[in-house]
């Protein structure tokens, strides 16, 4: 399988909106609360950041996504002057395992270097362990002085890459 990573379109929210809420479903357990209806809203991700798909170049399918949060979005919650961010990092589970979720890392990154940023960060929720193990092969490192809560009983841990 080869993947194509691209911009999102309006027209494939809706396909962007499924695998998000498949690859958070083991983290929400069912949830219909304003997180879970914020992971299925890729329209409002690609209007107020940049939403980005990985498909599979055969038939187009989405496979997952990523969002990158640019200076002025208000999806950064945690990046300072010079540093990129992403967020909401998901590849449906029929096709974890295969490189798409380490391909959109290395898109993040190349992003980064072309705005001149000198590192990504990122928060996850502590128990999205195989994500964390995704970005430590990809370079990340555990900030636990970064670690933060969005709102009381929410714990964020924090992860950042150095850019040479």
């Amino acid at each position: 399988m080869t993947v194509e990573l691209r911009r999102a379109t309006p027209a494939d929210h809706d396909a962007v909106s499924r695998v998000v809420v498949a690859a958070y479903a083991p983290f929400t357990r069912g949830r219909h609360d304003d997180y879970v209806e914020s992971l299925a809203d890729s329209a409002r991700r690609d209007l107020e950041a940049e939403l980005w798909v990985a498909t599979d170049d055969g038939d187009g399918e989405v496979l997952g996504s990523v969002t990158v949060c640019p200076p002025g979005s208000a999806w950064r919650e945690i990046a300072t002057e010079g540093e990129a961010e992403f967020r909401t990092l998901a590849v449906h589970p029929a096709a974890q395992g295969r490189g798409v979720g380490a391909a959109l890392l290395d898109l993040v990154e190349r992003r980064a270097r072309v705005e001149g940023d000198t590192a990504i960060v990122l928060s996850s929720l502590p128990t999205m362990t195989a994500a964390h193990r995704l970005y430590e092969r990809g370079g990340y490192r555990r900030a636990p002085e970064r670690d933060w809560q969005p709102r009381p009983g929410v714990d964020l841990v924090a992860f950042v890459k150095e850019l040479a």
